[in-house]
């Protein structure tokens, strides 16, 4: 059984995205959701910071919670995630399509991106359909030889999964750049870009918990279909 702050976060989250509280106007006060959901002030608290965190609302102090327009998916970009683990927070429907699965000797490209002198990589590219449109392409290559054993089966499900409960590594940190590509004409005949002539292009290299750089991925989105949220602090930097 969920956790009551997980409870109240999806209870919320659930009439945001039903629009049953519209974009633009103020959740209840605090007071007023400890009333509602019969809970403590640190209670509703946690569950706020989560609906801020994955980009349903912005809390100002004195002012209340702003529900942000939905319209696109929330996509975190500061957490490690695998695609598995997120279609469950995604509306709609989701299905990834094993587009390329192969093995093959690192290139002189994917020599500098893996810090790799020789050996194989598997190449892997998935398409994700979501709600019924091919709205992402991820491109994968794996160190082989730190991520033996690989297999389509693999791939369609989770390789995080794999990695983690059948291997028995851990994966544990990416560094990632986003930037705006133009698509290529193969993108766009693998993707359902409704008109569009341009990608956000997420770029992760990935890491195992002892920093064994084993995965560098290009993640490419149709631009019009997320957000990319990210929970920041604000840090003092000293001159």
């Amino acid at each position: 059984m969920l956790s009551k702050y997980l409870q109240i976060y999806e209870d919320l989250k659930q009439k945001i995205e039903r629009k049953e509280i519209p974009s633009h106007t103020f959740l209840p006060s605090e007071n007023e959701l400890m009333t509602l959901y019969h809970s403590s002030r640190d209670t509703i608290r946690k569950s706020l910071s989560l609906l801020q965190q994955n980009g349903y609302i912005h809390t100002s102090k004195g002012k209340g919670s702003l529900v942000l327009d939905h319209e696109k998916i929330a996509f975190p970009v500061a957490g490690l995630t695998s695609f598995k683990e997120l279609s469950h927070t995604l509306p709609g429907d989701v299905m990834t399509i094993v587009h390329c699965f192969e093995k093959i000797p690192v290139t002189t490209y994917l020599k500098k991106e893996l810090y790799m002198q020789k050996g194989d990589v598997y190449h892997i590219e998935r398409i994700r359909d979501i709600d019924g449109e091919k709205i992402i392409l991820d491109i994968d290559y794996i160190n082989a030889q730190v991520i033996p054993h690989l297999t389509k089966e693999i791939v369609q499900d989770s390789i995080y999964e794999y990695i983690e409960n059948d291997l028995g590594l851990k994966v544990s940190f990416a560094k990632k750049e986003i930037t705006v590509i133009q698509a290529s004409d193969q993108e766009k005949e693998l993707l359902d870009m409704d008109g569009f002539d341009l990608l956000v292009c997420v770029k992760s290299y990935t890491y195992l918990e002892d920093a064994t750089l084993f995965q560098y991925t290009e993640s490419k989105h149709r631009p019009d279909k997320f957000r990319f949220v990210e929970f920041a602090r604000r840090s003092h930097m000293d001159y």
